[in-house]
């Protein structure tokens, strides 16, 4: 195969986005531009690398190009170093150098930005959903649960429904869960099937899992609108959104729970589109190997699914990682276009790694364990899907420069563009609403007093009953002492045997009812 025949293979007839020139032979050749066509980017992609060849920098120059043709974009910036795209670069002679072997026009330009973080643990605009936004279904997963305590989990769901109480935020779920395995709530339950003190212990457990991980945060009001991610600027071009991410490293749960959520919502809310002229949206994850890091079975066939099904959205979603395997085989099938960067072989793990990234490309003329190991930074090779839709000629490929800020903005430029986003006045303010716990609780207290007052009645009524100088217990006349056939129960009697105070006592649980329950049935500690 020659320069021309591959050349031939990425000269597109539809909008398509530049990712460089052809690398043939040690040369670059400006004249055989590497392209990837606009109307392919919702078939998903990979772009792979060892640490420091360039990948951030290939996904900030595909998420510029895109943004210029009006499509929004989608950026998780683990590292922080993602920001400047909103900032024009600086331009010096490396980038003038690298835009002249490329065949590239530079030009210093800055994007429309929006900066997101989840639930405010971090520079950004909060992202929070609530717990009844997420479902019983998505939770599940997300909790590891299995079938039976999913169904268990739907079943709260559907009387937290039914009773109006709004599971808001994860203690919100946690009174409900709670009171359904205690004695009041238990009855409440009995015509739809019972919630069993084990299956409540795990969720409970789970649910604490997910805290540690810094879940509390994300789980709240307001919920985030995912349609604000498909928004353009007005002056046509789409709005880059970047979550940023500087802890979420220690926290890989968090992030996947986050995924979750955003994919299941907009593939729920978007309608059917086929292939569109351009996406609706693109996703970039970077260090996509925290998504899958010890995930369970549920996660890793959600996210198949999804990257699967949204396509047809309109929405196009690209791992960004160190090597392919990096991503499960059923995800990486779906990723049809490829910019794969230098791999190193160091170790013998390595030197399986590679093997395995080689057979991942379709046949071509480059031996391709050499190039991948010879590349440098920013140099890749590409594969993508032709407008047919049929994978184009492997091509060794010297990369653009981008034309935004490569590396981060200033902490206070950051926190500055945030406070100037519209969205920050809608956002920022964490909303604690009367939900699930409060009612619960306000509930519960007010059982407390009911327990209490009925307690203070039935020992004035029973101090009553005993005439000044007699024992408790004796007639009020000569006799046995027993009560006459029509003598009615007294107070005390009347209290504490009915139904009501005993499932007060039961459910509320505390050292006062107790003690009350005590000192009636004269079970009360004598002090000393």
């Amino acid at each position: 195969m020659t320069v021309s025949e591959i050349a031939a293979g990425y000269a597109f007839d539809g909008p398509a986005l530049d990712l460089g020139a052809l690398l043939w032979d040690g040369s670059c050749h400006p004249d055989a531009p590497v392209r990837v066509p606009l109307a392919t980017l919702n078939r998903h992609g990979l772009v792979a690398g060892a640490t420091g060849t360039g990948k951030t920098k290939t996904l900030q120059l595909i998420a510029e190009q895109l943004s210029a043709q009006g499509v929004p974009v989608f950026l998780a910036d683990i590292k922080g170093d993602v920001s400047g795209i909103s900032t024009p670069g600086q331009d010096g002679g490396k980038v003038r150098a690298r835009a002249a072997e490329v065949g590239q026009t530079w030009e210093a330009k800055g994007f429309p930005c929006e900066f997101y973080a989840l639930g405010g643990t971090g520079p950004g605009i909060p992202v929070r959903a609530t717990v009844t936004g997420f479902g019983p279904v998505l939770l599940s997963k997300v909790l590891q649960l299995n079938r039976t305590q999913e169904q268990s989990l739907g079943l709260i769901f559907h009387y937290a429904d039914a009773k109006g109480l709004e599971l808001v935020d994860l203690k919100d779920l946690r009174a409900v869960v709670a009171f359904l395995v205690s004695d009041t709530g238990k009855a409440e339950l009995k015509g739809i099937g019972g919630l069993s003190t084990v299956t409540a212990g795990v969720i409970l457990r789970a649910i604490t899992a997910l805290e540690q991980q810094g879940a509390g945060a994300f789980f709240g009001e307001p919920e985030f609108d995912t349609g604000e991610l498909l928004r353009t600027a007005d002056d046509g071009r789409g709005i880059v959104s970047v979550l940023e991410l500087p802890a979420v490293q220690d926290r890989p749960q968090l992030f996947s729970t986050f995924l979750m959520w955003l994919l299941a919502d907009l593939f729920h809310d978007l309608p059917e589109v086929g292939d569109p002229e351009k996406p609706k949206l693109v996703f970039f994850f970077d260090e996509a190997h925290l998504l899958f890091k010890d995930a369970s079975k549920a996660f890793l066939e959600s996210i198949t699914q999804t990257v699967r099904l949204i396509r047809s959205k309109g929405v196009g979603v690209f791992f960004v990682t160190q090597t392919p395997k990096d991503v499960p085989a059923d995800v990486l099938a779906q990723l049809g276009n490829r910019v794969q960067h230098a791999l190193r072989a160091f170790t013998p793990d390595d030197a399986k790694a590679l093997k395995a990234t080689v057979r991942t490309f379709p046949n071509s003329p480059y031996d391709l364990e050499e190039v991948l190991t010879g590349l440098g930074t920013g140099e890749a090779v590409v594969t993508v899907l032709s407008e047919t839709g049929a994978p184009t000629p492997v091509a060794a490929t010297r990369m653009r420069a981008p034309e935004s800020l490569m590396g981060p903005v200033a902490p206070d430029v950051l926190d500055a563009a945030v406070k100037a986003s519209p969205l920050y006045g809608r956002y920022a303010q964490a909303v604690d609403r009367e939900s699930a716990y409060e009612k619960l609780t306000a509930e519960q207290r007010a059982a407390e007093a009911a327990a209490e007052e009925a307690a203070a009645r039935a020992a004035a009524g029973q101090e009553a009953a005993v005439p000044a100088g007699r024992p408790a217990g004796t007639a009020s006349s000569g006799g046995t002492g027993a009560r006459a056939p029509e003598e009615e129960p007294s107070l005390v009697e009347q209290v504490v045997g009915s139904g009501i105070f005993r499932s007060l006592a039961r459910s509320v649980g505390t050292q006062l009812g107790r003690e009350i329950t005590r000192s009636l049935f004269g079970t009360a500690r004598r002090r000393r």
